[in-house]
C-alpha cells in the first residue's frame, strides 16, 4: 500500500509540471501588454511607459525564460493582479473560496449518500418499481440543465412562496456579521455563526443555502445513481457472488461485503471528480443564486476579459483536479487490494 502511494506521489510533480506548461502556453496567446497584469497593480497611462515596462519585466524574452520566471512566481503564490477584483489574483481566490467551500461541503453528503443509496437499491431490485422510479429520476436529473432547474426552484420557492431567498444571508444577519464583536474565523457563515453562538444566523444561512444545495445535489445524484447502479449490476453477476450465496450467507451480507465494496471503484472516480468540481467553483449555480464564490468570480472575470484572473482560476482548478485524482487513486487501493499491485 505504501509503495503504491509513493509511486503516485512521485508522479505528482510531473503531472503538475505538465499542468503549468499548459496554463503558460495559454498565457502566451495574449499580448505582452496584457501580461503586465502579472507584475503591475495599475496599468500605465502612456504607451512609452508600457513599452519600457514590457522590456523591464522581460515579456519579450524567449518563452523558456519567461516560463521559468513565471513558475518561480507561482510557487511563491503570486498569480498576478486581478483588475476586476482590484487585488492580487491569489487574494481574490482566497476571498471567494469560503462561499464555494461552504456550498460544496453541504452538498457532498447528500450527493454521495443519496446517490449511492438509490443506486444500490435500484440494482438490488432490478426491474422492480423502485428500479424504474430510480431510473426515471436519474434520466430526468441528468437531462435537466442546472440553470433551468435553479431558475425553476427560485421562481417557486423564492418568487412565489418566499420561503428560501437567494444570496447567502438576510440583511439583518449580514449586518450582524459585520459587527465588531462578531468573529470571522472561516468566513463560512454556517461555521462562524456556531463559533459565535448565533443560532439565528446559522438557521438563516441554511435557509439561503438550501435551494443551491438542492440544485447541485439533484443533478449530481442522477450521475452517481446511474454509475452505482451499473457497477452494482455488473458485480452482482460475478462468480464470487454466486459462491457467497451458495455458502448460505444472508443476502444483506453478500450485498454489503462482497458486492457493494467491489462496485464502489468507478463510483469513487465519479464522486471524486464531482467533489473537486464543486470545490473548483460551480459557475452556473453561484451565478443563478447570487453566491459570490469561485464560480461567480470566474464568470465575472471572463465577462470583463480579466485574462490573468481567468488563468489564475484555471491553474487553481487544475491543481485541485490533480490532487483529487491522487486521492481517488489512493481510495482505489483501499477498496480493491488488486490495484496496489497493478
Amino acid at each position: 500500500m505504501l509503495t503504491y502511494i509513493a509511486r503516485r506521489l512521485l508522479q505528482l510533480p510531473i503531472i503538475l509540471f505538465g499542468v503549468t506548461l499548459l496554463i503558460f502556453a495559454m498565457m502566451t496567446l495574449v499580448t505582452p501588454y496584457e501580461r503586465l497584469a502579472l507584475h503591475l497593480a495599475d496599468q500605465p497611462e502612456r504607451t512609452s511607459d508600457v513599452d519600457a515596462l514590457v522590456e523591464l519585466y522581460g515579456l519579450n524574452d524567449p518563452i523558456p525564460v519567461q516560463y521559468a520566471r513565471w513558475l518561480g512566481r507561482v510557487v511563491q503564490g503570486d498569480l498576478g493582479f486581478s483588475y476586476r477584483g482590484h487585488q492580487p489574483v491569489a487574494d481574490a481566490l482566497l476571498q471567494h473560496l469560503p462561499p464555494t467551500a461552504e456550498l460544496a461541503l453541504l452538498s457532498i453528503v447528500p450527493i454521495m449518500f443519496i446517490g449511492i443509496r438509490l443506486g444500490v437499491l435500484a440494482a438490488v431490485n432490478q426491474n422492480k418499481p423502485i428500479d424504474h422510479a430510480a431510473r426515471i429520476f436519474s434520466i430526468v436529473g441528468w437531462s435537466f440543465p442546472i440553470y433551468v432547474f435553479g431558475l425553476l426552484v427560485l421562481m417557486i420557492f423564492y418568487a412565489k412562496l418566499d420561503w428560501f431567498p437567494a444570496g447567502r444571508l438576510s440583511e439583518w444577519a449580514l449586518r450582524a456579521t459585520e459587527a465588531a464583536n462578531y468573529v470571522q474565523v472561516t468566513h463560512m457563515n454556517t461555521v462562524d455563526s456556531l463559533i459565535n453562538g448565533r443560532l439565528d444566523i446559522f438557521l438563516d444561512s441554511l435557509r439561503h443555502l438550501l435551494l443551491p444545495v438542492i440544485s447541485l445535489s439533484y443533478l449530481s445524484w442522477a450521475l452517481i445513481l446511474r454509475v452505482t447502479r451499473s457497477s452494482m449490476l455488473e458485480a452482482l453477476r460475478q462468480d464470487y457472488v454466486t459462491t457467497a450465496r451458495a455458502k448460505g450467507l444472508p443476502e444483506s451480507v453478500v450485498i454489503r461485503r462482497h458486492v457493494q465494496r467491489n462496485a464502489m471503484i468507478p463510483v469513487a472516480t465519479i464522486g471524486g471528480l464531482t467533489i473537486i468540481g464543486l470545490m473548483g467553483g460551480v459557475v452556473i449555480t453561484e451565478t443563478v443564486f447570487n453566491i459570490h464564490g469561485l464560480g461567480w468570480f470566474f464568470a465575472d472575470s471572463a465577462l470583463h476579459l480579466d485574462v490573468i484572473s481567468v488563468l489564475g482560476f484555471t491553474l487553481f482548478n487544475a491543481v485541485l483536479v490533480v490532487l483529487g485524482n491522487l486521492a481517488a487513486d489512493i481510495l482505489y487501493a483501499y477498496l480493491d487490494p488488486r490495484v496496489r499491485y497493478s
